[in-house]
């Protein structure tokens, strides 16, 4: 099923509830939560007591990407305030097999992502382990980039991979979706998409509704959702 996690990194902070709830109008599955640490990524975002604050306002999915140094560190701490989902990367994380049992241990769900130009070879280990895999779709750390064409091929590889080995283990994209090239991720073998700047920037509600509706359309035509 397609999914779309509407990156909050890319919401005005000084309304970020009204925003959220003008997403859920339009109709979304997840919310996508960009940890940065200034060391992993060149920048700084938010974490813990702002994922606190949007659990009160949200019933969606709260999908975690930590974007940080040795996110073994924050397991808890996350799946305390609120996460669903909790996304590491595989350059940063290096006991990654004991991370992922330790986010299972809390009942939640475990992502493994990389960056655009690491080999999605590396994440072949975990199959059957992670519950989704996460290709960046450009260079972590700022919003408002543009996709990498580049991508493409990692996903279409990671996806017949996959497949291969009878699993249908979620793919995220993350970076750079438009209405332009959505299309391009889903043919891939995407299908839990992040998008900021496109569901936030503008009518936010219409957004959200214009990609929930294309989503359900595909899943109708594939027989995954009614």
């Amino acid at each position: 099923m397609l999914i779309l996690s509407p990156s909050i990194l890319a919401a005005d902070f000084t309304i970020l509830g009204e925003q959220m709830k003008k997403v859920e109008e339009g109709g979304n599955d997840y919310f996508h939560f960009d940890v940065m640490d200034g060391m992993f990524v060149p920048n700084i975002s938010f974490g813990i007591p702002v994922l606190e604050s949007i659990r009160k306002a949200t019933d969606k999915v709260l999908d975690v990407h930590l974007m940080v140094q040795a996110p073994e560190r924050y397991i808890d701490k996350f799946a305390d305030a609120g996460a669903d989902i909790i996304t590491v990367h595989q350059e940063a994380c290096v006991p990654m097999e004991e991370t992922v049992k330790k986010i299972h241990d809390r009942g939640k769900k475990a992502g493994i992502a990389i960056k655009p130009h690491t080999d999605t070879a590396v994440l072949e280990r975990y199959f059957g382990l992670a519950d989704m895999f996460l290709i960046m779709t450009v260079e972590p750390g700022f919003g408002g980039q543009e996709y990498l064409p580049v991508c493409t091929d990692k996903i279409k590889t990671l996806r017949s991979k996959l497949t291969s080995m009878g699993l249908d283990t979620d793919i995220q994209v993350d970076g750079g979706i438009t209405k332009d090239n959505v299309e391009t991720v889903i043919g891939a073998g995407a299908n839990v998409i992040v998008m900021g700047s496109s569901v936030f920037h503008g009518d936010i509600t219409a957004n959200a509704a214009y990609f929930s509706a294309l989503f359900a359309e595909h899943d109708k035509e594939r027989g995954e959702r009614v």
